[in-house]
C-alpha cells in the first residue's frame, strides 16, 4: 500500500537517487542499508522482482512524525530526466564528480516523503476535516529521517541525489 493511501499522512516532497543500473541493490541490502540509520525506523512492504533485486519499500518514522515511499524505475523517462539534468547543470558549475555520476545514470530510485498528520491532529494542529494551520504542521515537519535516507542511498547505489524541484544535486 502506498503512504499516498494512508490519510494519516500528507505528501511532502519528492526526492532523487539517480545511479548506474549495475548498482541496483538487492531487496536485502536495501533492508540492511536502511535498518542500522535508525532503531526506530520501521520498514514495510519491502518488495523485490523474481531475482531478488530491489523494488519498493516504505519506511515509517514515527518520531519525525513521517513516512518515506522509496521505489526503482528505470527506462525512457529516467533518461530523459538524466539527459535533461545533464544539460542544464553542465553550466552550473557542480562538482565534477558528481556530474560524472549522474551523466552514467540510467535508473532512479524514487523517494516520496510524507508527514505525519494525525500527530498533528493529537497536538492541535490539524482537525478531522483535515483543516490546520500550516505554520503549526511546518514545525512538526521534521526532514531529518529523508535525508539520513537519501544519503545511505547515495552510498549503496554509488549514487547521486537530486531535487527534482528545484533541478538540483543535495
Amino acid at each position: 500500500m502506498s503512504t499516498f493511501e494512508n490519510q494519516g499522512y500528507r505528501w511532502r516532497e519528492t526526492y532523487f537517487v539517480l545511479f548506474d543500473i549495475n548498482n541496483r541493490p538487492t531487496v536485502s541490502q536495501v533492508e540492511a542499508a536502511l535498518a542500522v540509520l535508525n532503531d526506530r525506523f520501521e520498514l514495510q512492504n519491502l518488495q523485490a522482482d523474481d531475482e531478488g533485486r530491489f523494488e519498493s519499500v516504505t519506511l515509517m518514522s514515527p518520531d519525525d512524525f513521517a513516512a518515506l515511499d522509496i521505489c526503482f524505475l528505470q527506462g525512457d523517462e529516467v533518461d530523459e530526466q538524466v539527459a535533461q539534468l545533464n544539460k542544464d547543470m553542465r553550466k552550473s558549475g557542480e562538482d565534477k564528480s558528481q556530474l560524472k555520476k549522474l551523466a552514467a545514470a540510467n535508473a532512479r530510485l524514487d523517494v516520496l516523503h510524507f508527514q505525519d498528520v494525525l500527530s498533528g491532529m493529537a497536538g492541535g494542529a490539524i482537525t478531522k476535516d483535515g483543516e490546520g494551520d500550516e505554520d503549526e504542521l511546518d514545525e512538526m515537519f521534521d526532514p531529518s529521517a529523508l535525508l539520513i535516507v537519501l544519503d545511505a542511498l547515495v552510498e549503496l547505489t554509488e549514487g547521486v541525489a537530486v531535487d527534482p524541484q528545484t533541478g538540483t544535486l543535495v
